[in-house]
């Protein structure tokens, strides 16, 4: 009895120690030794193409009311400086995306560089909140799509009758066809081919660029003439303090988001070690000087109180009498909700495909078309998602939620950094159809080890030859260089190990750290003593684990992971470290009711996977080997096919 209750409570730890590990197993960077068979994307993108991408997703119509906004109530004249800060918070995260983009330049995005350096259940996590996020951000932004056209035509009256917006009175919904049409519409491009919708996108963003150009020159032109009276004001440049100015830059950060779509189309670049980064770096200059050149203008151009907030530039403009400027304002607006509507369902389709390929999505979303060379299935599946939400729902309560996947995403990618500068991956996972190969590389490996340890052994020998003859002392004398080379050969062996154990066990304290630190901060409803103790206990513990890792020597290994040549995330450990604390104090500051309705969606995610993921993921059989076994392994399966 007592030895059947023993074995089933052996097999219950097996499977519980066997179900962990399937949660943080990881899998190999894509397209370094793999070359996949009927899944190959075209790869048809250049630097230039990536870069409308990315400026065309980042630059919404949010900027073109944002700036009232903020000015009015929280930076006055200080607006340039929060787009400042903000955009160099942002360029945190695109140092992280660029190193990571070039070393792994498959689809997935955050999804596939978590995948490869944290595990399957953070990726499947991350990978679950931006399907979240792309797909309630292209239905927000084709609802806002049509009241702009509406304004640009002088009112709903103009529209196309089947364009209006009308409700059902039975169901007390607002039903926009326009929005859904315009979703169909892009969808439909998307479909056409890569190089077919970038050129679109880069016409489009091409446009809107020079809506933000006119209101640059036009409005500079206007303030130069009435003298920059938005300047000469009693209350100086912060009106409302420092503390205003950064908590404008809290609120602009997020017109910054948008650049990660460049490397949604990491595998469709034609040369991703220099062109992604090079996407990256444009879009987010570009982006952060044409931010800061309309918020000098327009605040410069009227009085920050006196802005509109539903206007700010249509009614600057008017109140200096060019209300014809208002229609070149509108036409950049829609033009930019368009491109940005093309960048939020581009990534998505290439993020299921990636999923699918891994087995925790069915493998429907992976298939790919021969004509086109894009994932069309998984496309007209996210197209006719995000038509449905747009024609039905008014999305814009739940835009939250679209903060909640980009932030987290910028959150793992940053700490996948960390990893990967620390402690890269020792073992990467093979199909168990290699394993007559695998058997013979390690048989081979384990003799080679062997009788490095018996000549070792022997040149220790010498050192202490007989303790009779000479002794220890003696001995040290008379062959110094074999004693401190055989000392040193094993002091080589264990420290790696410990220096790794060690990086490992800080990164996560930080992490911690960072948890508790950004919590307190937060927590306004908090006794300020508990606060302030919370906040204090978190700083020590993230402070600490960071001087500990600035300390240790960075892993060898990550010279060779992924594809080496490529960019370099400067200032490691520190600059990863600054955006894992950014990004999770904008994370905590959302708010209860969007984390409310985020943990629901997550718990279905974790239902999904449980049922499904886990089960059929493509790691399930996987034999994980060594790295330095890699080459032998794949040289020798090569050489028994040929």
């Amino acid at each position: 009895m007592i030895v059947s209750m023993q074995a089933k409570g052996e097999a219950l730890l097996s499977k519980c120690s066997k179900g962990f590990k399937s949660l943080v197993r990881r899998k190999q960077v894509d397209s370094v030794h793999v070359r996949r068979e009927g899944h190959q994307l075209a790869r048809k993108l250049t630097a230039l193409d990536l870069t409308a991408i990315g400026v065309g997703t980042t630059i919404g119509a949010g900027v073109y009311v944002l700036v009232g906004t903020v000015a009015r109530e929280h930076t006055g004249p200080a607006l340039t400086v929060s787009f400042l800060i903000a955009g160099l918070a942002a360029a945190l995260s695109a140092f992280c995306y660029a190193e990571l983009a070039s070393r792994c330049p498959s689809a997935g995005s955050a999804y596939h560089y978590a995948y490869i350096c944290i595990g399957e259940s953070v990726a499947w996590l991350i990978g679950w909140s931006l399907i979240l996020e792309y797909t309630i951000g292209g239905a927000a932004i084709a609802r806002g799509i049509s009241p702009n056209i509406a304004l640009f035509l002088g009112g709903e009256g103009n529209l196309p009758a089947f364009l209006v917006r009308h409700t059902i009175p039975q169901l007390g919904v607002v039903v926009d066809p326009c929005a859904a049409i315009l979703v169909l519409i892009v969808t439909f491009l998307l479909c056409a081919g890569i190089k077919e919708s970038s050129l679109v996108q880069t016409i489009v963003t091409m446009v809107n660029v020079c809506a933000m150009l006119f209101i640059i020159v036009a409005g500079g032109y206007l303030a130069c003439k009435t003298g920059w009276v938005g300047y000469e004001l009693h209350g100086g440049f912060f009106p409302f303090g420092l503390n205003g100015m950064l908590a404008g830059s809290a609120i602009v950060f997020f017109s910054y988001i948008g650049f990660d779509a460049v490397t949604g189309a990491a595998e469709e670049t034609k040369r991703p070690l220099r062109d992604l980064p090079l996407g990256i770096g444009m879009t987010l200059t570009l982006c952060c000087i044409l931010y800061m050149l309309v918020s000098v203008v327009i605040v410069g151009l009227v009085p920050y109180y006196a802005l509109n907030p539903d206007t700010p530039i249509s009614s600057a403009f008017s109140a200096n009498g060019m209300q014809w400027a208002a229609y070149i304002v509108t036409a950049g607006a829609v033009t930019a909700l368009c491109a940005s509507l093309m960048g939020s369902l581009l990534p998505q389709p290439r993020l299921l495909m990636a999923m699918a390929r891994d087995g925790l999505l069915p493998a429907f979303f992976s298939d790919i078309s021969t004509r086109t060379q894009v994932p069309v299935k998984s496309t007209v599946t996210t197209g006719m998602l995000a038509a449905v939400l747009a024609f039905f729902m008014d999305v814009s309560e739940l835009s939250g939620m679209v903060s909640v996947g980009t932030l987290l995403a910028f959150t793992v990618v940053a700490i996948s950094i960390l990893i990967l500068r620390y402690a890269p991956p020792e073992e990467v996972p093979l199909p168990s159809s290699l394993q007559q190969f695998i058997d013979s590389v390690r048989k081979q490996f384990d003799d080679d080890s062997q009788s490095m340890e018996r000549k070792e052994f022997n040149d220790a020998d010498i050192v202490d030859q007989s303790p009779s003859q000479s002794g220890y002392g003696e001995a040290s004398i008379q062959y110094p260089l074999i004693e401190k080379q055989f000392c040193e050969g094993n002091q080589d062996k264990q420290n790696p190990r410990r220096r790794r154990n060690i990086a490992i066990w800080n990164i996560a304290l930080f992490c911690m750290g960072v948890l508790v630190l950004t919590s307190a901060a937060s927590a306004e409803y908090l006794p300020s003593l508990v606060r302030f103790s919370l906040g204090a206990v978190g700083a020590a513990i993230l402070l600490c684990s960071l001087v500990v890792l600035a300390c240790l020597n960075q892993d060898e290994a990550r010279h060779s992971f992924g594809h080496t040549g490529g960019f370099l995330c400067p200032f490691v450990p520190f600059l990863p470290a600054a955006c894992i604390l950014i990004n999770s104090y904008l994370l905590m500051s959302l708010g209860v009711g969007t984390w409310i309705r985020v943990s629901i969606w997550l718990i279905m995610g974790a239902l999904v996977y449980i049922s499904y993921g886990w089960r059929h993921s493509s790691l399930t059989n996987a034999v994980y080997v060594p790295m330095a076994y890699l080459d032998h392994i794949y040289r020798a399966s090569s050489s028994h096919q040929v």
